[in-house]
């Protein structure tokens, strides 16, 4: 029995891997006044701050689209058995985004594409898993894409500091001829188009999906909370580009404000997906029910 809900022709599900408080939100967020986020704090708990923590509660999820012809899984989250700098990520052996894929009514082999939206730890960790030592592609039949001015950004800062979650999650796929490195604003059929949207990352990219018209777009980490869509200028500590970061995020949250699109956020708080409006300077993201 399939766990998504339909938009015209399209079936979205979200496959989510944890929900919890992971970060501290004036360490996450370094340009975050103390006083503005006590002045928030009271609508922001407790779906987007957990109260008993204090910390970002944040949603680590993949979305699959099934389109009348592909069906395409956008961000494969962090994986099991893979040695991670942050301790609630290192080693992990757990199968709850297996079982979530699982109860969509889809296997590893219904997937045609996967697609990284950025090639950070928590994007990219289920594209391979270990098998007898070794780390291989986890969808057998899929195409794996990947921005080529994503790769060629990691590719350059590899030359300085070694970076496993390129090693084990992207390097493995590129060897085995199963990566196509696309444009920024490359498609895929007739329902889904990529749109670039850097500052977190060089060669960061939002999907637009929809046939005749966007009627869904996946932010990927444009964005990480509701605080940063009511001040777009807030970024986040791992941002390369921060400033563009924030003109990225106005710029995206302008677009789709008031058009009725459903924004597929990656890390807000279930239910993740909603509708932007306005809110003073800034935008208030609405969160679908249910």
């Amino acid at each position: 029995m399939g766990t998504g809900f339909r938009l015209g022709d399209l079936t979205i599900h979200r496959v989510i891997e944890e929900e919890s408080p992971l970060f501290d939100p004036l360490t996450f967020f370094p340009n975050l006044a103390p006083e503005l986020l006590e002045e928030n704090r009271s609508w922001l708990e407790p779906e987007a701050i957990d109260p008993a923590t204090g910390k970002l509660r944040l949603c680590i999820q993949s979305y699959v689209i099934e389109t009348p012809h592909h069906r395409i899984l956008v961000d494969s989250c962090v994986g099991n058995h893979k040695q991670r700098s942050q301790p609630f990520w290192n080693n992990k052996t757990d199968d709850s985004w297996e079982r979530n894929l699982a109860a969509t009514g889809l296997g590893l082999g219904d997937i045609d594409y996967v697609l990284c939206t950025h090639l950070h730890v928590d994007h990219v960790g289920w594209n391979t898993r270990l098998q007898d030592g070794r780390w291989v592609p986890t969808f057998p039949k899929a195409r794996y894409l990947f921005a080529a001015t994503e790769v060629a950004h990691w590719e350059e800062a590899r030359k300085t500091a070694p970076n496993p979650v390129f090693e084990d999650s992207v390097l493995p796929i590129l060897e085995a001829g199963r990566a196509d490195l696309v444009a920024g604003d490359s498609g895929i059929g007739d329902h889904l188009r990529l749109t670039p949207t850097p500052g977190h990352t060089p060669g960061h990219v939002a999907v637009e999906i929809g046939k005749e018209e966007t009627i869904a777009v996946l932010t990927g980490d444009l964005i990480h909370s509701p605080l940063q869509a009511r001040y777009p200028e807030i970024s986040m500590r791992a941002d390369t580009d921060q400033a563009q970061s924030a003109a990225t995020r106005r710029r995206f949250l302008e677009c789709h404000c008031d058009t009725g699109r459903l924004i597929c956020t990656a890390h807000f708080p279930s239910p993740s997906t909603g509708h932007v409006t306005r809110w003073g300077d800034g935008f208030r993201f609405m969160a679908t029910a249910g």
